[in-house]
């Protein structure tokens, strides 16, 4: 497929194309993004083209490969420290990221996320391989609010977009060594050379291990969260005439981490207005569950943990998370003459395997060995306009096929497991998009776009647990139009101010994954906001207002480790935010940022509710029945007003950088504080994590001859204990917490 399209391109730029030797390591176009460059200028592609930060009618927050290094961030998830109002947690293995109140808590076949995450312009779709770790990066931009017209589907929260290095003609080599506390090791190498005059290759790899900071109390093994993760990448760049260019990438990455997987368990702060809250007085002698573990009620206390960093695991029942990726990428820029043409092809291949416990205790009651496998193939056309005329415009065809299959085995008791059941299914993706800005005077701009999509989910089915019967079903249509309108103003050069709507959604979904045919509507959202952007280089900042309506909110349950999925919400969500750079003098900077997000459920009146049922059988909604008084169950719960899960009201971060000469190198000294207020991981406000700080901070020593770089560095400093996240069904309600404060020391080197 990737050849054809190659041919395909170079017969349409053949016949301008000028035959002279050029660096291959440069797009089709770079005069104008050279020129922002050399003039210092922050620049995003935001709206799908090389422009100015604040030029572009978004809340974007810009983070460059030197900021990631300063403020220590190793993983994707890393950058919601320094990002306002980004949240980026996980259920499970799923990594589910939030922006501004908009993200998800569905983890089943065909389910994704609300927040589309990109690399070099490829979206990756599965969301247990979208928390990776960074290597050879150079930006992060985090777009906030619904993306819908440039960027499609499942981008109702906004947009993540990681830019990294392509291969150069000018020989160059890294190496970069850390090790840590819990005998933390990373190893990263990049090197990139020129063959001949028209192609560049490089190749990168990176192996990062460790010991974790989890201790198992069963066996006293301070092992049990031991992980090794590995990838490895090769990119060939051919420059074919000054105006077609090809990269072809492939990498392959290999994870073995159970952190995200290792829960103990969830300890009830809310007495009673909490978990206990529906069952009588005379169940358990008291209404007040404060302070008390949420599993099975009768679960000895030697079967559970509830400190952080520990748990009780019996040998022979393994706690596992391992994914395994492959993925062939082609990027190929054309200059057509009217205008500049980008295609992205993409094969990916996504395994994974999770092993857990799902009661939270060592008791011997669920154990899964759950199989997902994903197969993804995606198409894009991206035309956009030569710079320099009145109307500038981008316009594009998309599509995207993505098979995921889910094999569940179960054990009730110790392994070996059996099979339990599984769920399959085949999205198909169709877009096509247009979005234009016209300059209407000197000062004034105006910005109208427009995509329609259409989502098939076919080939469905779901396994019946325990007997495995197979029931197929009906294939599931839906459409879209998601369009967005801006006016924005210019003052000055170095400043404007815009009002926008846009629209977006995500796409609709089967309940296999809760063994059920009843097809979920897509969710939709409309936002308005309005902005202001200044940037001097020297003095730089963003101020936003937005509003939201919120329909359709796909929601999930967790029942007997099944997960049920239903369309059970809106909300309404507003908020503020702003953030500012400035340089005090040549060698210190500041940072800061902060975001008031107020996210309510606007109707939610059956919004799942966790409880312990009824051993006297007395009330209504927490019979026992069959699961045995003591369990756990679950009800409904009228969240109408609630604040929505992993909506914190406030977030902030502030950041300082200082750099001076000290023995004829360059010594520099950073650190960045992230705050966040408390929020709740579900919707009925029944698991909270209260707020909280941490602090990171790094150090480090450059040689005279800017080859050699000595750090040190800290992360969580203030030693702050949070859940990252909270798992809840009907088995018992397990938190999996944070590392621990964390100290090392880097040695990296570059020829």
């Amino acid at each position: 497929m990737t050849s054809l399209l190659a041919l395909g391109v170079i017969a349409a730029a053949q016949p301008g194309a000028a035959q002279t030797v050029a660096n291959p390591s440069a797009p089709a176009a770079t005069a104008p993004t050279d020129d922002l460059v050399e003039q210092g200028d922050i620049i995003v592609t935001a709206q799908r083209r090389d422009e100015r930060a604040r030029d572009v009618p978004i809340s974007i927050t810009n983070v460059t490969a030197a900021q990631l290094e300063t403020a220590n961030i190793q993983q994707l998830s890393d950058v919601a420290r320094v990002t306002p109002a980004l949240r980026f947690d996980s259920s499970g293995s799923f990594s589910q990221p939030t922006i501004r109140g908009v993200g998800t808590a569905v983890t089943t076949s065909g389910g994704g996320p609300n927040v589309g995450i990109y690399v070099d312009g490829f979206y990756v779709a599965n969301p247990e391989a979208t928390a990776f770790d960074l290597t050879k990066t150079q930006s992060i931009q985090v777009l906030k609010g619904p993306q819908g017209t440039l960027f499609g589907r499942n981008t109702t929260g906004g947009a993540i977009l990681v830019t990294t290095a392509e291969p150069s003609m000018v020989t160059a080599a890294e190496f970069k060594a850390t090790y840590g506390r819990f005998d933390a090791q990373t190893y990263q190498g990049y090197v990139t050379t020129g063959l001949g005059t028209r192609v560049a290759v490089d190749l990168e790899g990176q192996l990062r291990k460790g010991d974790g900071y989890f201790r198992n109390l069963a066996n006293d093994d301070r092992d049990v969260g031991a992980y090794q993760n590995w990838s490895v990448r090769g990119g060939v760049k051919v420059r074919v005439t000054d105006d077609l260019s090809v990269l072809l990438r492939y990498t392959h990455s290999e994870t073995d981490d159970p952190t995200l997987l290792l829960t103990n368990a969830y300890v009830d702060r809310n007495g009673g207005s909490g978990f206990y809250s529906r069952v009588p007085l005379a169940a358990y002698g008291t209404n007040s569950s404060a302070g008390k573990p949420l599993v099975y009620a009768f679960a000895p206390p030697a079967t559970y943990a509830t400190r952080p960093g520990e748990v009780v695991n019996v040998p022979g029942t393994p706690t596992r998370f391992t994914n395994q990726t492959d993925a062939f990428q082609a990027t190929i820029r054309a200059d057509l003459g009217f205008a500049d043409l980008t295609s992205y092809t993409q094969v990916r291949k996504d395994d994974a395997v999770n092993l857990q416990d799902l009661d939270a205790t060592a008791l011997a009651l669920f154990n899964i060995n759950l199989g997902i496998g994903n197969r993804t193939t995606t198409q894009e056309f991206l035309f956009t306009s030569k710079p320099g005329s009145a109307l500038q415009w981008t316009a594009g065809l998309y599509y995207f096929r993505n098979r995921d299959t889910y094999f569940v085995n179960a054990a009730f008791g110790p392994p070996p497991y059996m099979p339990f059941g599984g769920s399959s299914t085949t999205t198909r993706s169709y877009a096509a998009f247009a979005d234009g800005t016209y300059q209407l005077s000197p000062s004034l701009f105006f910005t109208a776009g427009l995509r329609y999509g259409h989502d098939v989910v076919g080939d469905a089915y779901f396994l019946i647990p325990v007997t495995q019967a197979r029931f197929d079903v009906p294939e599931y249509k839906t459409s879209r139009v998601t369009p967005r309108a801006v006016l924005r103003y210019k003052p000055s050069d170095v400043s404007s101010v815009y009002a926008s709507y846009s629209r977006g959604y995500k796409a609709g979904i089967l309940n296999v994954g809760g063994a059920s045919a009843v097809p979920i509507r897509p969710e939709d959202i409309d936002a308005f906001e309005i902005g202001y952007k200044f940037d001097d280089r020297r003095l730089s900042f963003d101020l936003a207002a937005y509003y939201y309506r919120y329909k359709n909110l796909q929601v999930s349950s967790f029942q007997s480790g099944l997960a049920l999925i239903t369309n059970a919400a809106s909300s309404h969500i507003s908020g503020a935010e702003a953030s500012a750079r400035y340089k005090l003098t040549s060698t210190f900077d500041l940072t800061a940022g902060a975001a008031y997000t107020h996210a309510r459920y606007k109707d939610f009146s059956q919004a799942p509710f966790y409880s312990y049922c009824d051993p006297t059988g007395t009330v209504a909604g927490l019979v026992c029945g069959a699961i045995g008084p003591g369990s756990i169950t679950q009800t409904t719960n009228d969240s109408s007003g609630y604040q929505m899960q992993r909506a914190p009201d406030f977030t902030a971060n502030a950041g300082a950088n200082y750099h001076t000469a000290l023995a004829d190198g360059t010594f520099s000294l950073s650190g960045n504080l992230y705050y966040t207020s408390k929020f709740y991981f579900d919707a009925s406000k029944q698991f909270e994590q209260t707020g909280y700080a941490v602090l990171a901070m790094r150090a480090q020593w450059t040689d005279p001859s800017d080859r050699f770089t000595l750090a040190v560095f800290g992360d969580n400093l203030t030693g702050k204990r949070y859940r990252n996240q909270v798992l809840f069904n009907t088995l018992g309600i397990g938190a999996v917490w944070n590392a621990p404060r964390t100290c090392g020391v880097t040695l990296a080197a570059k020829f």
